[in-house]
């Protein structure tokens, strides 16, 4: 550990993504590393005290079983402050406050967020300041260099961590270490010998209470814009030098840029729909038009599909499915690799001639390979077996390794200005068609596999 922030400001203390997922992911930090110290500030809106905001704190980190000297240090000297943090002299009575470096940890609206950083521009600023920002960044291309520019003006790029919780650091390491450390993947990792290639992020949960957020977003912006397409890229990226930030994010960077539509077609490679009413494990969902704070006239989706191609030596040709969606029937997060069938199997073997299926399960991190044996009765019959391995406990929460990147001012697993513009890039040729109801919003009752017509991926 080399502890790079000695104050952590969390803007939005009072909100759900505070209670729900930082101080969490704080806790399991605090909890694993108990040599840390740390200056916890929290500020908001609310009219709080110290004791209100020590409360809270408390029973976030009561659900990890947080415990150890720098969890009880923290929980002793946290403290909160009702700011308007798009007040110039609030927010410099505010980072007044500093002990050693500070962070800024944004758990705020984005326009909000955006509005503090303008503010940020025309006050003194402690040294060494870094940021951190949720998603989405920007709201198109435009907006996200925009954004870029404007915090550039407050620190260089490598003290601004975009926030992909999608990629904690188990995950990242997970799938660089399958991919280069084993010589019977890293040769047939290319369209010669993989047909396609599918991620999914399908939950069972419905809006749970975030239409001020999710009904302008949906599913596109909120996990394939801001996740699945960092998910690809570490999938599709040549092999990096070394596993330092530059080369990973260089790395990154590489596949996105040459990364686009499938076809060139965004109406046949896009389809979207929204759930109505159903139930899931007895749970009753209300159709999504009609949960509270919905404007059905926006037309959001609560599940997208994508397919996109990289036009690289080794990626062309070969379709990339990003898929994310609520109120479904199954929880699954899945990265699934499809090769491309045996060109010939030897007269006298019988069944079916199945392609190679790499599955690698996200939380749990698992990962399964699945391939044809000859079965254990007749020697001649091909049957289907699963090669099964656990990368490990799968129980670490993403915000750990979030915040543990922003104390110790490693930016690797952070989403770097460029390709957060990238992103946007990519999906505006969809976004637009979208808009111009050239794809139409299906529907499917929740608890489903999705709309009955829509072909299942992986």
């Amino acid at each position: 550990m080399s502890q790079h922030v000695g104050t952590l400001f969390i803007f939005g203390a009072s909100g759900d993504l505070t209670a729900r997922l930082l101080l969490p992911g704080l806790a399991q930090l605090l909890t694993a590393q108990p040599e840390r110290r740390l200056k916890l500030v929290g500020a908001g809106g609310n009219d709080w005290t110290d004791d209100d905001w020590r409360a809270l704190v408390t029973k976030s980190f009561a659900t990890v079983d947080a415990k150890g000297a720098a969890v009880d240090d923290i929980i002793a000297h946290t403290s909160y402050v009702k700011a308007d943090v798009t007040d110039a002299k609030e927010l410099s009575s505010l980072l007044g406050q500093s002990d050693g470096v500070p962070a800024i940890y944004f758990a705020l609206p984005p326009a909000v967020a955006a509005a503090c950083v303008t503010t940020l521009q025309s006050i003194d600023r402690p040294d060494g300041l870094v940021l951190a920002l949720e998603k989405p960044f920007g709201l198109d291309v435009q907006s996200a260099e925009n954004l870029n520019g404007e915090l550039a003006k407050i620190v260089p790029e490598n003290h601004v961590h975009r926030v992909d919780h999608f990629l904690g650091r188990s995950t990242v390491f997970n799938i660089l270490g399958l991919r280069f450390a084993n010589r019977i993947f890293e040769p047939v990792w290319n369209s010669d010998h993989i047909a396609s290639v599918d991620v999914v992020y399908d939950e069972q949960l419905g809006l749970e209470g975030r239409a001020g957020y999710y009904d302008k977003a949906g599913a596109m912006v909120d996990m394939i814009q801001s996740h699945l397409l960092q998910v690809m890229a570490v999938l599709a990226m040549e092999p990096p030098s070394t596993l330092g930030s530059d080369d990973l994010r260089d790395a990154k960077e590489l596949v996105l840029r040459a990364t686009r539509i499938y076809g060139d077609d965004p109406v046949a490679s896009s389809r979207r729909a929204r759930y109505t009413a159903g139930s899931i494990d007895g749970r009753d969902l209300p159709s999504y038009a009609d949960e509270q704070g919905v404007d059905p006239s926006r037309e959001t989706e609560t599940l997208a599909e994508v397919t996109v191609e990289v036009q690289t030596w080794r990626w062309a040709g070969v379709p990339i499915t990003l898929r994310s969606g609520k109120a479904l029937g199954k929880r699954r997060r899945e990265i699934v690799i499809t090769f491309k069938p045996a060109q010939r199997l030897p007269v006298g073997l019988k069944g079916d001639n199945a392609p190679t299926v790499l599955r690698i399960m996200l939380a749990p991190d698992m990962m399964a390979l699945e391939i044809d044996i000859n079965g254990p009765g007749d020697p001649y019959e091909l049957e289907r077996a699963s090669l099964d391995a656990t990368f490990g406990d799968g129980q670490l929460l993403a915000y750990r390794e979030v915040l543990a990147g922003i104390l110790d001012g490693d930016p690797s697993l952070s989403v770097r200005g460029d390709s957060a513009v990238e992103g946007w890039r990519i999906l505006e040729p969809v976004i637009a068609a979208w808009k111009a109801d050239e794809v139409p919003l299906d529907e499917y009752p929740a608890g489903s596999a999705g709309p009955a017509s829509w072909a299942p991926i992986g």
